[in-house]
């Protein structure tokens, strides 16, 4: 069976990519080494603009579009103090996919819109799902609170959180949270999305930006090695270390906002993530990080997605009679 024939989906056509791979936009993890990859291997790569500030952003979707001719994205967590800047960025380069997240879908949807992009809002319930269709975009990525990094209040699944979004919305769905593999992208595909979100699979990539201590960590991460945490600050998951587990004990110890951003302080994704400190840094990923054993170029990472994905399929059972 020809894999992309078994490929074609609302979310290929609108983006113009061969495979519904959506790699994350990753903070310090998704630069354009990374997106010019995954996007030059079929998939959709994406500059993860949240570590990025505007004049390296720039830097980062001109060297893309010179390693890549084919579509990539930026992601854009509207949280981010340079948020508007790095919209405007996008404008001015003429990207013509972005991916919002973490803050309204009606903040910048029209303008984006207006200048040209197709845009994809991060959703973690129905509700916000459905006022991110009222809002204009294109596409929703439905993301269950396996997902590493920040995440919704509501703690639904994407088991049960994607579903629903398909029923709800009319635009194509994107799952997201604990993808890692071909045979998650069957199971999101039959549960009605159009297409996978992958993130914390491509973090242990070859071309990702990650500290390589980060790396390894991934690599060698068991399966209850994720804890979700700051939920009062911002809801995040974090591989467990010195860190995590203060914040943690902290919180249940009934530790307020202010204290726990206090805590949390400034530069410390960027202290773990991109300096590889290991015990202090804040270290996002996702619960399927227990499923990762190697660092593998990102054209092999897809590559096995669509091997993995027609395997999967091909072991379900036929309905009898």
């Amino acid at each position: 069976m020809e894999p992309l024939k078994l490929m074609d989906t609302r979310i290929t056509q609108l983006f113009g990519i061969r495979h519904p791979i959506i790699q994350g936009g990753m903070v310090w993890c998704a630069g354009w080494q990374l997106a010019s990859a995954v996007s030059e291997a079929g998939g959709l790569g994406v500059i993860g603009a949240g570590s990025l500030r505007p004049d390296l952003l720039r830097e980062h979707i001109r060297n893309a579009r010179r390693a890549t001719t084919r579509p990539f994205g930026v992601n854009i967590p509207l949280l981010y103090k340079y948020a508007s800047e790095s919209v405007a960025v996008c404008l001015d380069e003429r990207v013509g996919i972005v991916i919002t997240s973490a803050g309204s879908p009606k903040k910048y949807t029209g303008d984006l819109k207006a200048g040209g992009a197709v845009v994809a809002h991060v959703a973690p319930n129905v509700a916000l799902a459905c006022k991110c269709e009222t809002a204009g975009v294109d596409a929703v990525v439905a993301e269950g609170f396996e997902a590493g990094g920040h995440n919704g209040v509501d703690e639904l699944t994407t088991l049960v959180l994607v579903p629903q979004v398909v029923d709800a919305v009319r635009v194509p769905v994107i799952a997201a949270g604990g993808i890692g593999d071909g045979r998650a992208m069957a199971a999101a595909l039959a549960l009605g999305a159009d297409g996978v979100q992958v993130g914390t699979r491509f973090v242990a990539s070859l071309e990702s930006s990650a500290h390589p201590a980060f790396k390894a960590a991934v690599v060698g991460a068991a399966d209850t090695d994720t804890v979700l945490t700051l939920k009062r600050v911002t809801p995040v998951r974090l591989l467990k270390n010195a860190f995590a587990r203060t914040a943690q004990a902290r919180e249940a110890a009934g530790a307020g906002r202010d204290e726990l951003a206090t805590l949390l302080g400034t530069g410390r994704a960027r202290q773990g993530m991109a300096e590889g400190d290991l015990e202090e840094g804040e270290l996002e990923i996702g619960q399927v990080a227990g499923l990762v054993r190697e660092i593998l170029p990102a054209g092999e990472i897809v590559r096995r997605f669509l091997a993995e994905y027609e395997a999967a399929c091909g072991r379900l059972p036929a309905v009898a009679g």
